[in-house]
C-alpha cells in the first residue's frame, strides 16, 4: 500500500476534515456576527476580564493585549490573560465572550481543576510528540525492514499523546465557557438576549477543539492500520 497522495487510508480522516473546514468556518462567521453587536454595559473584553476577576478576588493575573485574530488564551505560567486587539479594545459581545472565556480558565487554575491540571502536563509531551510522531512513522513504514519497525510504534506512541491531549482539552474548553455565561449571567452584566449572543459565539468556538479531537482520533487509527498492514 503505497503512502503518498493516493492513500485510500486518507478516506479515513475525511469525515473529520470536512468538519473541521465547516467548524473554522462557523466560528469565524459567528464571531465576525457578533463583534459588530456593541454590548450595552459598553464594556471591552478586556475590561470585562478585569470586572470577572475582580469580583472573584483575582489579583495576580494580569491582562494583556495581543497581535493576531482569536489568539486570545491564557498562560498559567506567566499568570496573563492575552487577548487579541479587537477583544482587547472593543465593547462587542464577542469581544466580551471572548474575555470571559478565558477569565474562565483562570478560574479554573485558582480552583486547582483537574482537567486544566492534566492538560498542562500533557501539553510540553504532546507538542514533542506531534512534531516527531508521524517523522517516525513515516521512516519505519516506508523503509520496512524488521530493525526499523520499532520506529512506527515508538511514532504511534507519541501520538497518542497528542491525541490525549486533544481529548482531554475538551473539558477544559466547555467548562471554561460555562463558567463564563455564569459569570455574565449572574453578575448582571449582560441582558439575557446578549447572553444569548456570547453563548453562540463560545459554542461555535468550541466546535473547532472538538472536530480537531475527532481528527487526532482518526488520525491514530488511520496509523493503527497502516501498521497492521506491514505485519
Amino acid at each position: 500500500m503505497p503512502f503518498g497522495f493516493f492513500d485510500p487510508t486518507y478516506l479515513m480522516v475525511l469525515p473529520a476534515l470536512i468538519f473541521a473546514m465547516w467548524a473554522q468556518w462557523k466560528v469565524q462567521h459567528t464571531y465576525q456576527e457578533y463583534s459588530r453587536i456593541r454590548a450595552a454595559n459598553g464594556l471591552t473584553g478586556s475590561q470585562m476580564a478585569k470586572a470577572i476577576m475582580d469580583r472573584n478576588g483575582i489579583q495576580d493575573v494580569t491582562i494583556e493585549e495581543v497581535g493576531g485574530m482569536l489568539s486570545d488564551h491564557f498562560d498559567p505560567r506567566a499568570k496573563a490573560v492575552r487577548l487579541s486587539s479587537a477583544n482587547f479594545r472593543e465593547p462587542s459581545l464577542a469581544a466580551i465572550a471572548v474575555g470571559a472565556h478565558e477569565v474562565g480558565h483562570v478560574l479554573q487554575h485558582a480552583q486547582g481543576y483537574f482537567p486544566l491540571g492534566i492538560r498542562s502536563a500533557v501539553a510540553p509531551v504532546a507538542s514533542i510528540g506531534s512534531m516527531l510522531a508521524f517523522p517516525l512513522f513515516f521512516i519505519g513504514f516506508i523503509f520496512h525492514r524488521p530493525g526499523l519497525s520499532w520506529l512506527m510504534d515508538l511514532g504511534i506512541l507519541f501520538f497518542t499523546g497528542a491525541v490525549l491531549f486533544q481529548v482531554v482539552t475538551l473539558p477544559v474548553e466547555f467548562n471554561a465557557s460555562k463558567r463564563a455565561l455564569v459569570q455574565l449571567t449572574e453578575s448582571g452584566a449582560l441582558a439575557p438576549d446578549e447572553v444569548r449572543g456570547a453563548k453562540k459565539v463560545l459554542d461555535a468556538a468550541a466546535l473547532t477543539y472538538v472536530a480537531a479531537a475527532a481528527m487526532a482520533a482518526l488520525q491514530l487509527l488511520r496509523l493503527l492500520v497502516l501498521r497492521n498492514s506491514r505485519d
